[in-house]
């Protein structure tokens, strides 16, 4: 009984291989442009990473006492007043 050429056998493998690599590359593609996108936004979870960091260290300061909260308030007021505007893209 004849089955075929006995060429066949390595589509078999590399058929597979070849949509593997395939998805691979899209889902590569995918992540790579999600990345890029979000380091332009200005990228944290938590908005704008400095500021956020600094507000910490605000908040902080005031609650260990160095500051006093007329301080706090006019230094966060100055702190939120400079964040980049993200709606003008």
């Amino acid at each position: 009984m004849d089955h075929g050429p006995d060429f066949a056998w390595p589509f078999f493998i590399l058929i597979p291989i070849f949509w593997i690599l395939v998805i691979g590359l899209i889902v590569t593609l995918v992540v790579s442009l999600n990345r890029r996108r979000w380091r332009e936004v200005g990228g944290s979870r938590f908005g704008s990473a400095p500021t956020a960091g600094a507000e910490a260290t605000l908040a902080e300061r005031f609650a260990q006492g160095d500051i006093d909260e007329v301080d706090y308030r006019a230094r966060l007021e100055v702190l939120r007043a400079n964040q980049p505007d993200r709606g003008k893209r």
